[in-house]
């Protein structure tokens, strides 16, 4: 095995890692609020809240941080501090200590994922990375999508505090390779430190906007004061990135078209595939009438579709660019979509549900690593942390808001909650999709002119 593709392999393990642990959380989640019955809804929530504000928050700082400091060295400190996390989260006595533990955690995953991307970038060649990109995405959608299956098998046969304690031998083994197989990288002009007030900024923007969005039915008027604070920060963030001399993000890198349309379409995406996989986890249990197991064995064919998908599909990449698998994956999406709300009313039928899980996992493959490829495309060497760390961020605030929108288009659980509404919100995201690709320069990644 080449020096790249043991890179690519310790880096896909890592990603696998968070992502499994974002989605197994969900379905473990009512057997943490059992154990911890004497805490308030509002507190339980914190154990997902707190980790989705401080991962979104520093995605971008810890990526512009990897570029300067090294890659390597990031990916391996958020792999150990993850992995400790996730013994904090698993031996967690009460909720405040496990609220804490996921805030450390959430600091462990910035500090891996855009450091994980860029070691990708750096370790292949251009005429390669199509390929590369889609197997290093295939990775994490997979994990995130058997989320539910192996989440609700772990809290039947265990308990949830094993869905933590999952991630210690995986570290402990990704923390191991990734010592002997990966080589340092870092950006060639070192410069001065990222600015610091920016990055205070940034975060605290990030945080105020996720803050108001999970919060919104709760406390809605403390939700709105809370957005906009966090606009007002993020416009501060802005005019100052573009007076300082080294700024904790360069947003002129938006003002390249293909890294604005691919952050673009990461958004609408990703809102969109959260709400799927949220959405269809209640429609299958609150509608049709399954037991949580039987939802995530459902949901199974999707996932397994992607990787093969991804794979054949970064390949192509290389030759046809991605401007094809956008829109290709974006219809098929819709597709898929149209197919659910076609048979929402229907008796549960497993043969039902599955052409839509097989017609939107291949749109997923076709689409969600491309969105991270494409997203490089314009980017130089010295950049590839900082870029890959919007991405996801941009990522992670979509799935925000998709969990906020899903509550809001579901009015009420229950068997008569308004799942074609979900549906819709799909469909109009996976035509959004095909739009645009559309809109991006026909170019392959081979013979991109910035890489």
């Amino acid at each position: 095995m080449t020096a790249a593709w043991r890179t690519l392999a310790v880096a896909a393990l890592a990603v696998f890692i968070v992502s499994l642990d974002t989605t197994v959380l969900f379905v473990a989640f009512p057997s943490i609020r059992a154990t911890f019955r004497d805490v308030s809804s509002e507190g339980i929530s914190w154990i997902l809240n707190v980790y989705t504000i401080g991962y979104g928050a520093l995605l971008v700082p810890t990526g512009r941080l990897a570029d300067r400091f090294g890659r390597r060295r990031f990916f391996l400190a958020g792999l150990v501090v993850f992995a400790l996390a996730s013994l904090l989260c698993g031996v967690a006595p009460n909720v405040p200590f496990l609220v804490v533990a996921r805030g450390l955690q959430s600091l462990g995953a910035a500090l891996l994922m855009p450091a994980s991307f860029a070691l990708v970038l750096h370790a292949f060649p251009s005429e390669r990375r199509g390929m590369a990109i889609g197997i290093w995405g295939a990775v994490g959608a997979l994990a995130a999508a058997i989320g539910p299956a192996v989440g609700s098998a772990i809290v039947q046969f265990a308990s949830w505090r094993w869905v933590f304690f999952l991630n210690l031998p995986l570290g402990i083994y990704a923390v191991s390779s990734g010592r002997r197989r990966i080589d340092e990288s870092r950006a060639s002009e070192q410069g001065g430190l990222p600015d610091a007030v920016g990055t205070a900024l940034l975060i605290a923007s990030f945080g105020a906007l996720a803050y108001g969005i999970v919060g919104s039915r709760e406390k809605p008027s403390t939700a709105a004061a809370a957005i906009l604070l966090g606009l007002a920060l993020l416009a501060l963030f802005v005019l100052r990135s573009l007076r300082v001399s080294v700024p904790a993000l360069d947003v002129r890198l938006f003002r390249r078209r293909t890294f604005a349309i691919a952050n673009a379409m990461s958004l609408v995406f990703s809102i969109a595939f959260t709400a799927m996989f949220f959405g269809n986890v209640f429609f299958l249990t609150e509608r049709w009438h399954r037991s949580i197991f039987e939802a995530g064995l459902w949901i199974s064919p999707g996932p397994l579709t992607v990787i093969p998908v991804a794979i054949f599909a970064g390949r192509r990449a290389d030759r046809i660019g991605y401007r094809p698998l956008f829109i290709v994956g974006g219809l098929l999406y819709a597709m898929g979509a149209a197919w659910m709300l076609h048979v929402a009313n229907e008796d549960a039928r497993f043969l039902l549900w599955l052409p839509s899980a097989i017609v939107m996992g291949t749109a997923i493959g076709m689409v969600l690593p491309s969105l991270s490829g494409a997203s490089a495309l314009e980017l130089d060497a010295a950049t590839f942390g900082v870029g890959s760390g919007v991405n996801q961020a941009i990522r992670q605030f979509g799935s925000v808001l998709g969990v906020a929108i899903v509550v809001v288009l579901l009015g009420r659980f229950g068997e008569a909650a308004r799942f074609e509404r979900v549906f819709v919100l799909l469909l109009v995201a996976g035509l959004l999709t095909a739009l645009g690709g559309l809109t991006m320069r026909v170019t392959n990644v081979a013979h991109s002119h910035s890489l």
